[in-house]
């Protein structure tokens, strides 16, 4: 399906409804520039995680043909669209593969059921989620793993290029799968590499990773804790004169490479947001009642400096427990980490959707997202994940649309890339375009790259609003009443540049002409 045809599609019926319009030439009415202002839209960040890994969101199976995985990823960003989300943050890379043509690492099995091998027919998977969440309205986050090299539930034999065959002395066995580790410069490098390929040649909104750094400790068959087997760069780190404990190093590994890679982002193209979702609990005792497996001396993971020192533009803590249990409250984590957020970053936490329908009902997720907008710092969540969405389980998607996701949002811009807003665009209301429908289009007065146009209308007292993709310019409107009808009142379009700043909106308002 082509980026017009989708338009067509899934985009232009969106406000039938209420973009009901007359033609700008006809005698009986005309549009002429007004000062009245449309409503502002809430600006809050709603995401949903697209996981790949083992087929857990997308694709359903490997090795389904591309019309099937390109019909399921489309239902699963329909979904998103129409339950008023704004983001989905896509697996890109689950253990150095690839769901996308890169010149680095192989396909990923799980696409293709065979690691090394393309679709075919040939498409790039990542240009298509782009294209098509960016004609739905929706921001798309390429996710990457930095340092899983090989998970358990890999089954196909490794590709050829595949950083296991390619650079085996990077690559350490721990517990049921392969990972690179992060004392080694080179597979630092490596990573780096990759997530900067990938922002340079893909019209991405976000970087991301998740919660796995150092991996989860893993135990032997007589249940004692086994140390993650990286000896031969701890050795080379203390023959060069080095001083940290060996904890410590590992910390300040993670460290030095999530530091490069904000300022690597930034260098290259400076709007693209870098988001982290690390495990939930920093340490236990912070606060003093949480209690759990703590990041910061189990992964290595010292999330709350990445957080102080400004190297996100987003952070996500997976915050997957419920509202009331006290040793893990969802709510006492979210104040802390917003005391932490010492920086302004935006705060986004990750709630545990998938247990709606077992374990929880839908009230634990629609009150967890109202206590976040009720929490001083806090613009939105992200759900874990999109299945659960789609699938309706526990009718949790149902239930979001209809309590808390009632009207779209922008995703809140970042004033600390970049605060200046784009010129007023300019608005036309163009020729007839059929017996009851006429052009309207727009352009911008700017330089800045346009992300997002949001035209809004007004008809019979209601404003309705649509986000469309920075490359439209154009709308054919219909007009609704009997004869020649009529078009809204008013008709408003807003630029938003790449960085979530809104321009002042152009506005024409319906009059009669005498």
């Amino acid at each position: 399906m082509t980026v017009r045809q989708s338009l067509a599609r899934h985009v232009l019926p969106l406000l039938v409804p209420l973009l009901l319009a007359a033609p700008a030439l006809r005698a009986a009415e005309h549009y002429i520039t007004s000062t009245t202002g449309p409503p502002t839209l809430p600006r809050e960040f709603r995401g949903t995680w697209v996981a790949t890994v083992s087929n857990i969101d997308w694709p359903g199976k490997p090795g389904l043909s591309v019309a099937e995985q390109q019909r399921s990823l489309l239902a699963l960003l329909d979904r998103a669209a129409g339950l008023r989300l704004n983001a989905v943050i896509l697996q890109v890379r689950p253990a150095c593969d690839a769901l996308y043509a890169s010149p680095n690492e192989p396909w990923s099995e799980y696409l293709t059921g065979q690691m090394g091998k393309a679709p075919e027919p040939f498409y790039d998977p990542l240009t298509f989620a782009v294209q098509q969440a960016h004609v739905r309205g929706l921001e798309l986050h390429a996710w990457f793993n930095p340092f899983r090299v090989r998970h358990a539930s890999g089954k196909s034999e490794a590709a050829p290029t595949h950083l296991s065959r390619t650079q085996p002395r990077l690559v350490r066995p721990y517990g049921k799968q392969l990972w690179l580790d992060p004392g080694e410069r080179d597979a630092t490098d490596h990573s780096l590499r990759v997530i900067l390929d990938v922002l340079r040649r893909y019209d991405i909104d976000g970087v991301h990773l998740d919660d796995y750094f150092y991996p989860y400790k893993e135990k032997d068959a007589a249940g004692k804790l086994v140390d993650f087997p990286d000896a031969p760069s701890w050795s080379r780190y203390l023959d060069r004169g080095g001083t940290l404990p060996r904890d410590d190093w590992r910390r300040d590994n993670i460290n030095g490479f999530i530091e490069r890679l904000y300022n690597s982002i930034k260098s290259v193209k400076p709007w693209v947001k870098f988001g982290l979702s690390p495990f939930g609990i920093w340490k236990a005792g912070q606060p003093e009642q949480i209690r759990g497996l703590e990041a910061y001396d189990q992964l290595y993971a010292d999330s709350r400096k990445w957080l102080n020192s400004g190297w996100v533009d987003y952070f996500s803590p997976q915050l997957y427990w419920a509202i009331e249990p006290k040793a893990q409250s969802y709510p006492v984590l979210l104040k802390w980490w917003a005391e932490q957020n010492v920086q302004g970053r935006h705060l986004w936490p990750g709630s545990n959707a998938a247990r709606v329908g077992t374990a929880w009902t839908p009230d634990e997720i629609v009150n967890q997202i109202r206590r976040s907008r009720s929490t001083d710092g806090v613009t939105g969540n992200v759900l874990w994940s999109a299945n659960t969405l789609t699938k309706n389980n526990g009718k949790l998607g149902d239930t979001l649309a209809q309590q808390v996701y009632t009207q779209p949002a922008l995703v809140p811009a970042s004033p600390w890339l970049d605060k200046k807003p784009p010129a007023k665009p300019r608005l036309h209301v163009g020729h007839d375009a059929g017996p009851k429908q006429f052009e309207l289009y727009w352009e911008s007065t700017d330089t800045k790259p346009i992300a997002w146009w949001v035209l809004q209308a007004k008809a019979d007292g209601r404003w309705a609003t649509e986000i469309l993709p920075g490359t439209q310019t154009s709308r054919i409107i219909t007009r609704h009443g009997t004869g020649a009808g009529k078009g809204p009142d008013f008709l408003a379009i807003t630029a938003i540049d790449r960085f979530g700043n809104p321009s002042p909106p152009a506005v024409r308002e319906r009059v009669l002409t005498k």
